[in-house]
């Protein structure tokens, strides 16, 4: 199956993403509907789960293979990737495991998402200084902004991928490239980008991403990449009997962690999720993570120049390609845009709202490949209409 097929075949697109026969869905960077081969696996696998054992089911194929589609999707090695659930536990993991020292320093960006500042926050509780990267614009991270920050006593800067509401997204080589150069830790937030934009960790040492955004997959089903020379440093914090060597389920002397990225997951897989992460990173690799980022990228461009058009501000509407993704966030001075986003609910077109530090609300469109020209020229068509 290819881009041009789903939308250029309407009962192809209906039959692999159920969704689009009843709504017009651009929400992908808040949580995705499943696309039916998911959710047959995900069914496939609760019906066998009823006959017997949860565990006993022929499962342990399909987990290995997801661990092997996941490290394709990454450029990485098997053995590099760990799942452990949501975005928010494997940054905390990391955030936890770390080897800092009493002094040392970390950057964040402060306007990211939660899930990537409160497990760095916590650590001034430890004695580690949180320094904030001065951004000139929701998002927009130069690497100029990060190594005005940096001092010799940083040792991990964590960011994400793309922004949540801005779209804008970083130079992850350039950045991790220069962070390497000078043995300072990168850790990425890359939900926005895993499944629609090229997110190579060729210069990163921590990547966490759930599947429930781009990559269609569902909630807790998340991906967790430690390069392998850190694996020995980045301390488990959460200990158990999957983690942990335990023959026959007895605890041993030592505490001798699984061998790779496995010794981070401490207890039971989430085997229902596994079972539709498989099946989801089956779905992008077959369509190719290339041809996603053009479909994407070539989509925004319509959207952008149609809604500045009719009026609307549009974050980063400038935003080089490098920059760009699938999240076109909007506002205008004169409008409601909660009761905008309410009146595209009534038409049956899934939005987001999101707000900025300041108090200004955003409309937020995020759609993926399978959204049509014609679902973004009906929603920029409703839109006008709530133009004064």
């Amino acid at each position: 199956m290819t881009i041009a097929e789903v939308l250029s075949d309407e009962a192809l697109r209906g039959r692999e993403f159920p969704v689009t026969r009843h709504k017009i869905f651009l929400a992908h960077a808040g949580v995705c509907p499943l696309p039916r081969r998911v959710a047959d696996a995900i069914r496939e696998y609760a019906a066998q789960a009823a006959e017997g054992d949860q565990e006993e089911v022929d499962l342990a194929q399909r987990v290995g293979e997801a661990r092997q589609r996941a490290a394709r999707l990454l450029g990485a090695a098997e053995a590099e990737i760990a799942f452990v659930g949501p975005t928010s536990l494997a940054l905390s993991c990391v955030a936890s495991g770390f080897p800092f020292r009493k002094g040392d320093n970390v950057l964040i960006y402060h306007d990211d998402y939660p899930s990537n500042v409160y497990p760095w926050m916590a650590l001034a509780e430890k004695g580690v200084e949180v320094r904030c990267i001065p951004a000139p614009d929701l998002g927009r991270i130069r690497r100029a902004d990060v190594e005005s920050q940096v001092d010799e006593h940083t040792r991990l800067v964590a960011l994400a991928s793309c922004h949540f509401v801005s779209g804008w997204r970083i130079d992850l080589p350039g950045i991790g490239q220069w962070l390497r150069s000078r043995r300072i830790a990168f850790c990425v937030d890359a939900i926005q980008t895993a499944g629609a934009f090229p997110t190579p960790v060729a210069h990163v040492d921590f990547l966490a991403a759930d599947s429930h955004k781009w990559l269609l997959g569902p909630c807790a089903a998340g991906i967790l990449f430690v390069r392998r020379e850190w694996q020995p440093l980045l301390r488990p914090p959460i200990h158990g009997w999957h983690n942990l060597h335990c023959p026959d389920f007895i605890a041993q002397d030592n505490l001798t962690p699984a061998p790779g990225a496995r010794r981070y997951e401490a207890g039971s897989d989430n085997l229902l999720g596994l079972a539709g992460l498989h099946a989801a990173l089956g779905l992008i690799l077959e369509l190719g993570v290339d041809a996603i980022c053009r479909e994407l990228l070539r989509k925004r461009a319509w959207l952008v120049d149609a809604l500045r058009t009719r009026g609307w501000t549009v974050l980063h509407a400038d935003a080089p390609p490098e920059h760009a993704s699938g999240i076109v966030s909007i506002h205008h001075p004169t409008t409601d845009i909660a009761a905008a986003h309410a009146r595209l609910a009534r038409a049956g077109i899934v939005t987001s709202l999101r707000a900025d530090r300041t108090g200004r609300r955003y409309l937020r469109l995020s759609p993926h490949f399978y959204n049509t020209d014609d679902e973004l020229a009906r929603t920029v068509e409703t839109l006008s209409r709530v133009l004064p």
